[in-house]
């Protein structure tokens, strides 16, 4: 439609209003300039919705099968320790799975890499946290927390745990605190998962013996997190700790590895290595076991993705072969 423009008059003519000259200059390029300043936000809206519509574009679930018998996979944040929280949603994601287990240690964001995936997180980052998880359709269920002898710092954590939808707290705590930690998990109705690492002075929990002693007397929201690779490391057979847990078993940390009774050996896709991992998986489907069952994958290379989801696929295909 062409401009029409009356130089003295302010006529209806044609349809048309008319205006002086001045006015419509004015006008003209007062609209011009906003209906580019539209397009502009137009456009800047799309891209940021578009942005947004990716983050949101879930993978479809990876097992399918585990989830009908009640295993729910996780992926451990130290799988992917070389990148931070925001960017491993992206890889977990990718992977079908729908939970993930934060580390205490670890960074939120590459671009502000003091920020850990912690209780000493400020409320807005909390927020843009609970944010990001729900972009990529992923929970919290489990989270690896500094859980140590400060007894001042306990309810932080707790606070922070039920904020992020927690359910059960991952830790090595001395064995001095856990009147009050049970306490604190049947307040706010949070599991302790105690994990344990390979054998060694420091540490406490390397056999299922040391972690039942600490559960004597204690609710059953106090139990394990079962590292089979670190059983292995320790030169433990995992069929027979998995039985000395029996009824205490809260999470697993699936994780299988190479060698037998050797700390540093390097983490292998499930069934390869020597954690005799269908055993493994039978005797927890024997012991009914339902809970989070976490992938932790420690050995770092450019197959980490492909291996993850090896580890995944073993677990689905061992659950798919059930008789149900």
């Amino acid at each position: 439609m062409a401009l029409r423009i009356s130089i003295k008059t302010g006529k209806n003519i044609g349809g048309y209003i008319m205006m002086s000259n001045q006015f419509n200059r004015r006008e003209f390029f007062a609209r011009t300039a906003m209906s580019g300043i539209g397009t502009a936000l137009t456009t800047a809206a799309a891209v940021k919705a578009g942005e947004k519509q990716k983050a949101k574009q879930k993978t479809m679930l990876s097992t399918p099968r585990a989830q009908k018998i009640g295993w729910r996979i996780a992926c451990q944040l130290y799988t992917f320790r070389d990148r931070s929280f925001y960017e491993a949603l992206e890889a977990i994601s990718s992977l079908g799975i729908r939970n993930v287990e934060p580390c205490f240690f670890l960074p939120l964001d590459k671009k502000r890499p003091d920020l850990m995936t912690s209780e000493a997180l400020p409320p807005d980052v909390r927020r843009e946290m609970k944010a990001r998880l729900k972009d990529y359709g992923i929970r919290m269920p489990n989270y690896y927390a500094p859980v140590d002898g400060n007894t001042a710092n306990f309810r932080k954590i707790f606070d922070f745990a039920k904020e992020m939808g927690v359910k059960t707290l991952v830790a090595e705590p001395p064995a001095e605190v856990f009147e009050k930690l049970d306490e604190l998990c049947n307040e706010y109705k949070i599991n302790l998962a105690i994990h344990n690492h390979p054998k060694s002075p420091e540490s406490k929990y390397w056999q299922p013996e040391n972690v039942l002693k600490v559960c004597e007397g204690r609710s059953k929201r106090i139990g394990f997190c079962c590292d089979t690779g670190h059983w292995v490391r320790s030169g433990l057979d995992t069929v027979e700790c998995l039985k000395k847990a029996k009824k205490r078993i809260i999470a697993m940390h699936l994780k299988d590895v190479a060698e037998s009774g050797k700390p540093e050996a390097r983490d292998v896709p499930l069934g390869t290595g020597k954690a005799n991992y269908t055993a493994v998986l039978k005797e927890l489907h024997a012991q009914k076991f339902r809970g989070m069952m976490t992938i932790e994958y420690e050995h770092l290379s450019p197959q980490l993705v492909e291996d993850v989801a090896k580890c995944a696929k073993f677990v689905e295909d061992f659950a798919a072969s059930l008789k149900t």
